[in-house]
């Protein structure tokens, strides 16, 4: 490397050191890709699975990147460790004029460490409720759901959320990897004047066809769940609760369903509620109606008649 740097300095007049130091950089530069992409390929060639491909990806740039400035900051620094007094120095400064970056970094610390949330989970935190696609440095990154667009489903826009708000905003998850369903409950009002015993018995058997196959799956998961939660097992089976309401019997289905098939499920038992209850002339459904009356005015006999 030394006679191409003297003969670089001989050419261009600039000093030998830096055609050194910018040629070592690029060496290093492409080892580090070259290996990265090594990895990657590997990974892409044992698996197919999305989820891991990405998080290989991050943490091959993570780790990468950190090699990089590592070893580039060994070349152009004739002491590495004045690094760390130049940023002893600089670090008052950055915390005034960087405060909402470095809360964005420690938030990515936290989201890391803690993992409230991963990518792939649906979460709701603040206003804003979505897919969870990306984790990065800074910001976080949401396909939305629901808006304007009802029962949870996609509205097409991304979000971006900055990584500081877990620490001012509560975060809802969905789906937590261990246990990746929800409960979802429909009401169904009849008639005073119905059979509602029937007709809850009608309701039982369509909830328990439509969710029954999820509950040892649901018991199986909740059995995993993560030592660090206190969870009390809940109801998992299906069933229907009875309420009275101004204008007739309410009675509620309630069962488990998976997150992102809210809007399927409910039309599928709508549909079934609609079949079982068209054969049936003793149920009927309860909807807000009026009654008008009109009062014709007694007739008085005019002034002076008789």
């Amino acid at each position: 490397m030394r006679p191409i740097t003297e003969w670089l300095q001989k050419a261009t007049g600039i000093p030998s050191e830096l055609y050194g130091k910018l040629i070592t950089t690029l060496i290093c530069i492409l080892i580090l890709w070259l290996f990265r992409w090594l990895i990657l390929k590997r990974v892409w060639q044992r698996t197919g699975n999305s989820l891991t491909r990405y998080q290989w990806r991050k943490i091959s740039n993570y780790v990468a990147f950190t090699f990089a400035f590592i070893l580039i900051g060994r070349v152009w620094l004739e002491e590495f460790h004045t690094v760390t007094t130049f940023l002893g120095i600089v670090s008052a400064g950055l915390a005034i004029a960087m405060k909402d970056p470095l809360v964005n970094v420690a938030g990515w610390f936290f989201i890391l460490w803690r993992r409230p949330f991963d990518v792939g989970d649906r979460i709701q935190i603040g206003n804003h409720a979505g897919d969870v696609i990306d984790i990065s440095v800074f910001q976080f990154t949401m396909m939305e759901i629901g808006s304007w667009v009802h029962a949870d489903q996609s509205t097409g826009r991304i979000v971006h959320v900055p990584n500081g708000k877990v620490f001012v905003d509560p975060q809802t998850v969905y789906t937590q990897g261990w246990f990746d369903y929800i409960w979802n409950e429909i009401p169904v009002l009849i008639t005073f004047e119905s059979d509602w015993k029937k007709a809850k018995e009608i309701l039982q058997q369509i909830a328990t066809n439509h969710s029954g196959h999820l509950i040892p799956i649901a018991e199986s998961k909740l059995q995993e769940s993560p030592h660090e939660f206190i969870i009390h097992a809940p109801n998992l089976n299906p069933i229907v609760f009875t309420s009275v309401e101004a204008s007739g019997v309410l009675l509620t289905m309630r069962h488990l369903c998976e997150p992102r098939r809210r809007r399927e499920s409910t039309q599928e038992i709508w549909e079934a509620i609609l079949e079982g209850f068209v054969g049936c002339a003793d149920i009927d459904f309860a909807y807000p109606t009026s009654s008008t009356f009109t009062i014709t005015p007694k007739e008085k006999p005019l002034p002076g008649s008789r």
